[in-house]
This record gives C-alpha cells, sequence and structure tokens, in this order.
C-alpha cells in the first residue's frame, strides 16, 4: 500500500504520467516483460505530475521482465509489465510499482473496472471460476495476518480481503486469491523457460479514482515494496529467489531491463536503507551544482522521525523541499543564465536555443557511505520542442506527520542507471549503465547469466507519438501565454 504524504494541492493536480518503459525482469531465474504506461502520450502538464501522486535453499534461475517506452518527462508514463496468471495462464497487464506491497488484478465479476485503455493494450479481467487453480484465501490464513487483525474472523466462511488506498485518493478494493503466476525463469545467456510459483494476490472487484481512467487503465499493480506480502518476498520466502531486484531505465532508446537477482555486473557501490521505513528510504548528505555546495534543510542533513529522502521508480519527477528546491536552481541558473517562467504554478521554463548538455551544470548527490549519484541535464531538463525546455525538478512541499521534510527522487535522477535493490542486506545502490545492453545476474549456484535489455512498447510506437504531438502543443501554447 502507498503512504499518502501530504501534497499541497497544485502537487496532487500535476504528480505526472511520463513514461512508457519494457523492463526485463530477472528472479531466482524468471523473466516478465515490463512496459511503461504513458510513453510519449500527449498530456496536460497538470496529468505530469498527477501520476507520480498516484503513486506516491534453492535458487533456481532470474527472473526477466521486458520493458517498454522512455523515462523522459516529455513521454508522459509510468512502468507496467505483462504477466501471466490461472491455469490456464492468462496474460495480464500491471504498473509496477516500488512504492507499493501487493499484487492485485481486476476481477469478474467488476462493474466499476475499467474496459478499455488509451495504452494499445488489451484489458482482461481474472475469473478464478476459470482457473483450475485459483485458491480462496480465508481470514484465518497465514497470509491474512499481513495484511490485517480481525477479531471477527470465521475459518472457512469469511474470505481475507484488502483495501489500498493510493496517494491521490485512488482505491482499489476485493479479496485475496491464491493462485499460479508464471514466470519467464532466465536459463541461458538471453534464453527463458516458463515456471509456474503459487502465489497470493489480490482480486479487485471495486477500484476508483486514477484505477479506472482509459487513459491511464493497466489490469492492475504489482508492488515491490519491502513487507512480506509482496511477490518478490513470496517468491524468496518458497526458495525460488532472492530478495534483489534491480532496474535499468533508458531515456535516450526506450525500454531497459527489470530484474530479480542478484547482480555480478555491472559492479554497484550502495548506501543503507534507513531500517523500519516503509518505502526506500536513504541518508542524503549533501548536493552540489558542479562542485558548488548547496545548503539542505536540517531535518533532511540529520534525518529524524519519517523525514528523509525515498527512491521510488513510481514516480517520474524529482520533489524537493521549497527552499531547497529554489535554492538549487538559483545554482543551476548562476551557472547558465536563463529568464525563467512558470507554467501551471509548478514548471520552471524558458528559452534556449544552444546544447543543454553542454551549457548546464551537472547536479550530484551524496548519500551515506560515498555513494554518489550525478544528474544530467539531459536527465533534469525536457524539451518542449527545439528551443524550449522546463526543468524537472519539482518544489514538492511535501511532509511527514511529524513535519519532517521529504525528497523524493523519481525516474528523472534514476534514468540511465542500473539500480539494485537488495532488501536481504537493506542496501540500494546505483551505477551509470547504457540501459539498452545487457547486465549478469547470479542464480542459486553462483552461475551467470546475461539479461539483455527489451522494449515491449514499439509496436505500439506510432500511437505514442502522435499523443506526443498533442502534449507538447499544449506546453508550448502555455508557455507562449505566460511569455508573451
Amino acid at each position: 500500500m502507498v503512504v499518502a504524504m501530504d501534497l499541497s494541492p497544485t502537487s496532487r493536480i500535476l504528480a505526472g504520467v511520463f513514461m512508457m518503459v519494457t523492463i526485463q525482469f530477472a528472479s531466482g531465474n524468471f523473466v516478465f516483460n515490463v512496459t511503461h504506461k504513458f510513453a510519449g502520450k500527449d498530456k496536460q502538464l497538470s496529468e505530469l505530475k498527477s501520476h507520480d501522486t498516484f503513486r506516491h535453499a534453492r535458487m533456481l534461475a532470474n527472473v526477466d521482465l521486458p520493458l517498454g517506452g522512455d523515462s523522459r518527462a516529455d513521454s508522459i508514463g509510468l512502468y507496467f509489465t505483462k504477466i501471466q496468471l490461472g491455469s490456464p495462464a492468462k496474460y495480464y497487464h500491471v504498473q509496477v510499482d516500488t512504492g507499493s506491497d501487493i499484487l492485485w488484478v481486476n476481477c469478474a465479476p467488476c462493474p466499476k473496472c475499467p474496459v478499455k485503455t488509451d495504452l494499445g493494450i488489451p484489458l482482461s479481467l481474472y475469473d478464478s471460476k476459470a482457473s483450475s487453480t485459483s485458491k480462496k484465501v480465508w481470514c484465518d490464513d497465514d497470509f491474512c495476518s499481513l495484511i490485517s487483525q480481525s477479531d471477527t474472523c470465521e475459518p472457512e466462511k469469511k474470505p481475507c480481503g484488502y483495501h489500498v488506498v493510493y496517494g491521490d485518493g485512488s482505491t482499489s478494493d476485493g479479496d485475496f486469491v491464491k493462485d499460479n503466476i508464471t514466470l519467464d525463469q532466465v536459463t541461458g545467456n538471453l534464453r527463458t523457460a516458463p515456471l509456474a510459483q503459487e502465489v497470493v494476490f489480490g482480486c479487485g472487484s471495486n477500484q476508483s479514482g486514477q484505477l479506472g481512467q482509459t487513459d491511464s487503465a493497466v489490469d492492475g499493480i504489482m508492488g515491490f515494496g519491502q513487507a512480506n506480502t509482496s511477490i518478490l518476498s513470496q517468491l524468496a520466502a518458497a526458495g525460488n529467489v532472492k530478495r534483489v531486484f534491480s532496474h535499468c531505465l533508458d531515456n535516450v532508446n526506450g525500454g531497459g531491463i527489470f530484474a530479480v537477482g542478484e547482480v555480478e555486473s555491472p559492479v554497484v557501490k550502495t548506501t543503507p536503507l534507513v531500517p523500519n521505513q516503509v518505502h526506500y528510504n536513504v541518508i542524503l548528505k549533501g548536493i552540489d551544482v558542479d562542485g558548488d555546495p548547496v545548503d539542505l534543510p536540517p531535518s533532511i542533513a540529520s534525518f529524524g522521525g519519517n523525514g528523509g529522502t525515498i527512491i521510488d521508480s513510481g514516480t517520474t519527477l524529482a520533489y524537493l523541499p521549497e527552499n531547497l528546491y529554489n535554492s538549487l536552481l538559483r545554482k543551476i541558473t548562476a551557472k547558465q543564465p536563463v529568464k525563467l517562467h512558470m507554467v501551471q504554478e509548478t514548471f520552471a521554463c524558458f528559452s534556449f536555443t544552444s546544447d543543454t548538455d553542454k551549457a548546464f551544470p551537472a547536479v550530484n548527490l551524496h548519500f551515506e557511505d560515498s555513494l554518489k549519484l550525478t544528474v544530467y541535464p539531459r536527465d533534469y531538463l525536457f524539451s518542449l520542442r527545439e528551443d524550449m525546455y522546463c526543468f524537472g525538478w519539482q518544489s514538492g512541499g511535501m511532509t511527514t506527520q511529524d513535519g519532517s521534510d521529504v525528497i523524493l527522487l523519481g525516474d528523472l535522477v534514476l534514468s540511465n542507471k542500473l539500480v539494485v535493490y537488495d532488501l536481504d542486506k537493506e542496501v540500494i545502490g546505483w551505477v551509470e549503465h547504457n540501459c539498452s545492453s545487457s547486465i549478469k545476474v547470479k542464480d542459486g549456484s553462483g552461475t551467470a547469466y546475461s539479461l539483455g535489455a527489451d522494449n515491449l512498447v514499439q509496436s505500439a510506437s506510432s500511437v505514442i507519438n502522435a499523443s506526443l504531438v498533442t502534449l507538447l502543443s499544449i506546453l508550448v501554447s502555455v508557455f507562449y501565454i505566460f511569455t508573451s
């Protein structure tokens, strides 16, 4: 479940939908096809940030998920993958989300579930009656105790239900079921074979908010959070995988890699995860703009309460406390002066005719254990057209319930890097990498297999690109209103 944080009304409206990327998934030895939900689709500026709020003993093999789309802000989207559930196995498209913990799909009957989508994919309802391996999960099941405690449980009579509330107010309700998920097991270099594993997932009968909208509809959400209810934790408990996954999002060529399993190469340096947190919190020690330090808010620098810095691939942009956001933009524009104009109260945009990669400075984020993350102009700037750009950095206004500032780092800073989440060692790390190439992931015997990049949405590129034209036209029009 995604924990909602305090956001201003503008931030809630603008938490954006940017990418459509296909990822490959490697876990133990499994493979998933992953696609970015809105790569290249036309969206209002207000929709760009609305997606981000909506988020907010035997090791046989590695799992590989093909990924589609790209990670640029001007492509609009989120990541989804194609999985198989039931017997006989049937395909479902689900969003990949590191900010939540369970897998759920829309189930029959569901009068309020979406029946079509603008993503160019078919939507399907899971039907437990049509699967020979489907089982009900009752309230006295061990899995149900991980979700909630009930004083009114009637074994074999009352099902184990779930209710998920996401950051934008969208909800999903239903009951848990147990059935097979069929994953593509990595059996050799760039080779896979299907393997079925029984897991518990949510059978959604009622969705609300953004989850039912046609332009962004998928069949469900697969959470890769740290809880024992996640698919990753269930696969690990069965002895099939380690609780390690990684992604590499290519915002140049589109697509990328999403893998479950221990990465052998490239070598990745890590920083500790803050313990006992719902999300992937890390300790940010400092920020500099081409070597010029930027002052951090005290609550970020010292990490108190539930504040700190969150790494979340389900978020598109990067959200900073207001003072830090203003200081960062001042440092950047001091090195490359431009006249900024605010578009829809949140995007700082400007005209520029030269090469932004050469003219603008890199931003370096420094984390505990001397891990550095470099964000280049090509990552934090997105183009409205040839001579118009906007910053992807956002003034998030996010705080925890105790008032601590929060930094939320999404795909804007994670693109073109291999990011590894090792839940067993409680660390996260990254390294710059060509996400259109490959990585090597170990299986339980220590054998390393090559895992290649993929892009699930190439076939839908004509639809996506047509939508992008509309988005850019809208952005350009709004920009001219503010500059005329």
